[in-house]
């Protein structure tokens, strides 16, 4: 669009409204529906690499910890303690990345759902104001899933089995490789902290990461991978 004297005014109404004349074309509103499933996936693929690069973070850590603690009987057991708390910071390092990475992953779904699977099958649209709604992300991004939720799903998938390792590895280097005069409660301290409040802790740890894990609540992540008794429709 040019104003009178024939200059490109991106300023006008013309000029900054010029895509919604896609919305009245079927073929133009499809072609610009598939440049942004190709951006969204792109960028929902982008942090879905980030998110395995933390978990290979903490699989190495876990798996480095286990050799060298118990390649020597000296080792101290409060190594591994260490190794909880980093488990910990990777856990809250992943489940930002996870909610950064449904943000992308949330529209794509929308798209899935709305545009390619409704192409295959009519009937089975479910959202009527699916426009509206991608069109109002697109305007103001928004975090949709819950850091609780984050957490939860991410131990679920990850940090749930390699914090169970760390601590019964823990616990075994506590009972196999202590003197039977010591006992674990004395051999449990960390310099100045006495044992039985070592313990406590790492049990109160644990209690709640059990408690994130299996917690029961709607879920608000769109798009995750559920189980479904479609397989024989599939054979």
């Amino acid at each position: 669009m040019t104003d009178s004297s024939g200059d490109f005014d991106p300023e006008s109404r013309e000029e900054r409204e010029v895509a919604a004349e896609a919305a009245g074309d079927r073929s133009e509103l499809l072609s610009l529906m598939g440049h942004t499933y190709r951006g969204e996936l792109g960028r929902a693929a982008s942090w879905r690499t980030r998110i395995d690069r933390t978990t290979n973070w903490a699989v190495v850590l876990t798996a480095s910890l286990l050799t060298w603690t118990f390649s020597n009987e000296s080792r101290p057991h409060y190594v591994l303690l260490i190794g909880l708390v980093m488990l910990a910071v990777f856990l809250g390092i992943e489940a930002r990345r996870y909610r950064m990475y449904d943000v992308w992953r949330s529209r794509v779904r929308l798209l899935e759902e709305n545009v390619f699977a409704n192409a295959l099958d009519p009937e089975g649209v479910e959202q009527s104001n699916w426009r509206e709604l991608l069109s109002a992300d697109l305007r103001d991004p928004t975090i949709k899933t819950p850091a609780a939720e984050a957490v939860s799903r991410r131990l679920r998938r990850v940090y749930a089995p390699l914090l169970s390792v760390l601590i019964a590895a823990w616990v075994v280097r506590l009972t196999v490789f202590t003197q039977p005069e010591s006992g674990v409660v004395a051999t449990a301290s960390v310099g100045a902290v006495p044992g039985w409040m070592v313990l406590a802790g790492v049990a109160c740890f644990y209690v709640a990461v059990l408690g994130l894990t299996f917690r029961k609540r709607p879920r608000q992540a769109k798009g995750e991978l559920g189980s479904t008794d479609r397989s024989d429709e599939w054979k």
